[in-house]
């Protein structure tokens, strides 16, 4: 089962009707920022790193998301073919 589907996050859906889940499929994770953000981690300081234990990795994994925090910019979508864009739906969960 999803994480997102369990019974927690419906009965938290049903009691903030303003929030809609917006899924990515499964093979498309160049859309989440959570998948975006382990790949640039990985790529930047794991993969090119030398550590000499798992004490040494955390001090350096922490470096790496301070400085990455300091200097961090906005993410701007950039989007232009609306013909291609889902539309947006919701679905009633009090049935559930």
């Amino acid at each position: 089962m999803s994480a997102h589907k369990t019974r927690a996050v419906t009965e938290w859906l049903v009691a903030h009707p303003h929030v809609t889940m917006h899924y990515t499929p499964t093979y498309s994770s160049t859309l989440s920022q959570v998948e975006s953000r382990f790949a640039r981690i990985e790529r930047d300081c794991i993969t090119r790193g030398i550590f000499t234990s798992t004490t040494d990795l955390t001090r350096k994994l922490l470096r790496y998301i301070k400085l990455h925090n300091e200097t961090r910019q906005p993410f701007v979508w950039r989007y232009r073919d609306v013909t291609r864009r889902m539309p947006a739906t919701r679905k009633s969960t009090a049935s559930h």
